[in-house]
């Protein structure tokens, strides 16, 4: 692990063109060595777009790898670049909703689109906000993950994943923003059942929850990088009022169809590597157990 972060370090030097050639370049060579991840993707693509052909969904596979080849270098220059640096290569449309902030309290609602970091990062530039995070195996890239999320605001708040929703809550009763990676597959507690693409899937309620609990507003926002190499696109949605009359369930279906909708977008800058579809409802059976 040390020997790599030495190598993003020195790899961040480079200019943006040159840094995203040579992730896009490792992206293809994990699709060809990682087969484990490559089959998850490759029946998570299979699963959405069933209208796709096989060669079409494997193209945007190998697509998908490059491009996420491609963040995983460019991640050195949110550890070690200048502020000045980043602040070039983010184009933020329409602007960050600092105002939104300062009327607060927001739940900032970002999809795991491959770009995930850029957010956050942004959002230390304009205030300190809190996330949760999943504690690293490693224990250097562990310290580098909170280091890298922090840098610009050392006042901003991770909270382990295991110690639940109470420190969100109070943080955001304190008006700091708090940055959510919602659609993951962590199991059926705090999740329903709301269809993903058709599929039923087990969905996080969470944000519904807390934004009930602390009468916060919902602000999407989804990362994706610019053309020809240029940087990366931070796009902020128009809020979602809290409304206490809205269900948790009702919120999560929107939640799932404007991740449909972004993902249409930009098919290949998706977290198609993750197990999305892991918990079944009672009696299905699993998409990647019998692969």
């Amino acid at each position: 692990m040390r020997f790599m972060v030495v190598v993003l370090w020195m790899l961040h030097w480079l200019p943006l063109p040159v840094l995203g050639r040579i992730g896009r370049v490792l992206g293809a060579l994990a699709y060809h060595f990682l087969k484990e991840r490559r089959g998850i993707t490759l029946i998570n693509l299979r699963l959405c777009f069933p209208d796709k052909t096989e060669a079409e969904r494997v193209r945007l596979a190998k697509s998908h790898f490059q491009l996420y080849g491609r963040s995983v270098v460019e991640r050195g220059i949110l550890w070690w670049s200048s502020a000045a640096r980043i602040k070039r290569l983010m184009h933020v449309v329409p602007a960050f909703p600092m105002e939104e902030v300062r009327a607060g309290p927001v739940i900032f609602l970002c999809p795991h689109f491959v770009c995930l970091e850029i957010p956050g990062v942004l959002l230390t530039f304009h205030a300190t906000g809190c996330s949760i995070y999943t504690r690293q195996r490693n224990a250097l890239a562990d310290r580098m993950l909170k280091q890298g999320r922090t840098r610009f605001n050392t006042d901003s708040i991770l909270v382990p994943r295991r110690a639940g929703i109470k420190p969100i809550i109070r943080a955001l009763r304190k008006n700091m923003p708090f940055y959510m990676l919602p659609d993951m597959d962590f199991g059926l507690q705090d999740a329903e059942f709301v269809p993903f693409f058709g599929i039923p899937t087990a969905t996080l309620v969470a944000p519904a929850r807390i934004a009930h609990a602390t009468h916060a507003k919902i602000v999407p926002v989804v990362p994706t990088f610019l053309p020809d190499y240029q940087g990366w696109l931070v796009t902020y949605y128009p809020p979602w009022e809290n409304d206490p009359a809205v269900s948790v369930a009702e919120v999560a279906h929107r939640m799932n169809r404007f991740i449909e909708e972004r993902v249409s977008e930009h098919p290949a800058e998706y977290w198609w590597t993750h197990r999305r579809f892991k918990s079944r409802p009672q009696g299905e059976p699993g998409f990647y157990e019998t692969r």
